[in-house]
């Protein structure tokens, strides 16, 4: 079970990711993924692991992007 949850800050800037017909895919993947995890106990999948970690190590990705991939990671149970 996981207790970690996405902070009321990082759920809104996912809200306007999702929101924003210029936000990449992958913005949108991780978005999606916070805000399933907000208020629940979802579980970070190995799958968003990977994107989010990847995002983290590219210099292609912007700020938001870059927050919404350590949320992502953070809330992970890690292996």
């Amino acid at each position: 079970m996981n207790s970690k949850k996405s902070s009321q800050s990082v759920t809104k800037i996912a809200s306007e990711v999702l929101r924003d017909p210029s936000s990449s895919q992958i913005s949108k993947s991780l978005a999606g993924s916070v805000l399933s995890q907000a208020n629940t106990q979802n579980q970070t999948s190995d799958q968003m692991e990977r994107i989010a970690s990847k995002a983290l190590q590219s210099d292609k990705y912007n700020e938001t992007t870059k927050t919404l991939a350590g949320s992502v990671l953070s809330q992970s149970n890690g292996k």
